[in-house]
């Protein structure tokens, strides 16, 4: 009998154990699945904005194509470049080059916000240099986020409910955040970082002295 009583018990506390092991994954499992849904969401988004922002490029470049024609200076070197799954984009002005690329969101990432909510969203970073040039050498997904978070200027930061804002970080201005609707999202981005860029210049090289903004 007291052997039946045993089992009995052991079948009781299994079940505790396997009800209790259900309950906390079922919590685990619901969490990553609004986290996925958030990045699939972001990633639609980001993939919409990011398209947009290769027309306004091209858009740009048209644009100083002719006000530099107009000065007598050649225009060979004003381009825009993108790869066929549109997530690189690449526009270079006169010694100035410029990408702007999604390859930078291979799982759920939330922009981490002083004072708020972490926001789950999908990232477009603008990089000072030409991004197939700068990861060429890469041997893995740290190494090349290294490499571009070496080079970044700005970040766009697209959120899963579009209704929301999209936050522009400048790398140079801290955590200060800027707010983007997704109607101008794509253009007042891309613009902003030109200026960023382009609104400065280079300095002889000695020691630390790099660059200036005028």
């Amino acid at each position: 009998m007291s052997k039946g009583y045993e089992n009995f018990n052991n079948s009781e506390t299994a079940f505790r154990k396997s009800s209790l092991i259900q309950e906390r994954i079922g919590l685990v499992s619901t969490h990553m699945y609004k986290q996925f849904l958030d990045y699939q969401h972001a990633t639609m988004n980001t993939t919409e904005i990011f398209s947009e922002m290769i027309n306004n490029l091209k858009a740009i470049s048209d644009s100083l194509k002719q006000s530099f024609s107009s000065r007598g200076i050649t225009t060979e070197n004003i381009f825009v470049e993108s790869d066929k799954e549109k997530s690189v984009a690449v526009i270079n002005i006169l010694w100035h080059t410029i990408s702007f690329t999604t390859r930078c969101n291979f799982e759920p990432q939330a922009l981490f916000r002083e004072g708020n909510t972490p926001m789950f969203s999908g990232r477009i970073m603008a990089i000072n240099g030409n991004y197939n040039e700068l990861t060429d050498s890469s041997i893995s997904r740290s190494d090349m986020m290294s490499k571009l978070l070496d080079k970044e200027v700005a970040s766009l930061y697209v959120p899963a409910d579009k209704s929301q804002n999209s936050i522009f970080k400048i790398r140079h201005l801290s955590n200060r955040e800027f707010f983007l609707n997704s109607s101008d999202a794509s253009r007042e981005f891309v613009l902003k970082v030109i200026e960023t860029i382009c609104g400065g210049g280079l300095y002889h090289e000695e020691g630390s002295r790099k660059s200036f903004n005028i």
